[in-house]
């Protein structure tokens, strides 16, 4: 079996693992959706306790349109909500807020693998957008080394994959402490935040696996025509 055969075979199921954790997690945070916390809590309440009591008072939090597109933006620091986490007091609203005041923490204690991804991040995004235009143009003229720095380039996006995998666990692990020690949840309801936590966390470990592979098969490539 030749190398390129066998790196198709292992992409194509990891492709395939990727699509699925994206079906995944909607399923799972639209089933938890349904189920309110004891607490009556809603996701904009847990976010700005847990953020007052790390002493992050300036910390804004945002209410932002379409679902699940809650993040934590380092340079202005400020938490976006998605409406229905905003709002919402379901075990997912207030998971789903309280990972994302994790990232906040991690920033305040500059956490290193959040340090070190926003450190690269200038890096990755100008690396992201032309390496996929030199590995083609390598290819279509026959350019060994055009190839090899757009490889190059694409290790680095790969590498900032891996970063984030470390910075999202840990934001999760953070958030469930948090909220069961103050009370957001119950003992009982954890388990409803694990498996919306573990559900997000999925799709960053599907898309860093098709990109390693990917990257494996772009040096195998490579090292057959050098």
């Amino acid at each position: 079996m030749s190398f390129n055969v066998l790196m198709y075979i292992l992409i194509i199921p990891a492709f395939i693992l990727t699509i699925w954790a994206q079906f995944r997690v909607k399923g799972t945070y639209n089933k938890w959706r349904e189920v309110q916390v004891n607490s009556g809590i809603t996701g904009y309440q847990a976010a700005r306790h847990m953020l007052d009591t790390h002493g992050l008072h300036d910390v804004q939090i945002i209410s932002v349109p379409g679902m699940l597109s809650d993040h934590y933006n380092p340079i202005n620091r400020t938490v976006a909500l998605s409406e229905d986490v905003y709002y919402g007091n379901s075990i997912s609203s207030v998971s789903v807020a309280c990972h994302e005041i994790g990232h906040a923490i991690q920033h305040k204690e500059a956490y290193p693998m959040l340090s070190l991804r926003h450190r690269i991040f200038p890096v990755v995004n100008f690396a992201s957008g032309v390496a996929p235009f030199l590995i083609l143009g390598g290819f279509l003229f026959s350019a060994t080394g055009l190839i090899g720095v757009g490889i190059l380039f694409f290790a680095v996006t790969v590498l900032f994959q891996l970063i984030t995998l470390p910075v999202e666990f840990n934001a999760s692990n953070r958030a469930r402490d948090i909220m069961v020690s103050e009370g957001y949840v119950t003992n009982e309801e954890e388990r409803g935040v694990g498996k919306v936590l573990n559900a997000a966390a999925l799709t960053y470990v599907a898309a860093a696996l098709v990109s390693l592979l990917e990257l494996i098969r772009l040096i195998g490539i490579f090292n057959s025509r050098d």
